[in-house]
């Protein structure tokens, strides 16, 4: 399950990751959410965290969420991730190069230091 957090600025979309997440979570939540986001601003800010009952993705929400990254790809400003998920630590360190925004990785003990990070003026 994908859930909005809110009191975040309106340019940045800040999500929390629960349970198992599915294509369905990505349709019905995540896209719609970036697709708002890109209609008021040029460039957009993600924070993506992962929440204590994160259990991984289903196989159609891995393709979705390559493809959301893909679909818009000058629109990113900015991607914090916040995670002590091992696999997804050691897929940011080995693909966040191709990534065309600035990236940064934190622990989930320092989800306020991301939180300060994604909101920050560049």
């Amino acid at each position: 399950m994908i859930e909005i957090l809110k009191n975040f600025p309106d340019n940045v979309i800040a999500l929390s990751c629960k349970g198992q997440v599915t294509k369905e979570d990505y349709d019905g939540v995540l896209v719609p959410a970036i697709l708002e986001a890109l209609k008021r601003h040029d460039k957009i800010r993600l924070l993506y965290t992962t929440s204590a009952d994160f259990t991984g993705y289903d196989p159609g929400a891995i393709w979705e969420d390559l493809k959301i990254g893909v679909e818009h790809p000058t629109r990113w400003e900015r991607v914090a991730v916040v995670t002590d998920v091992d696999w997804i630590v050691q897929m940011m360190r080995l693909f966040s190069f191709l990534v065309p925004c600035s990236t940064k990785l934190f622990p989930t003990s320092e989800f306020a230091q991301a939180h300060a990070w994604i909101i920050a003026a560049i």
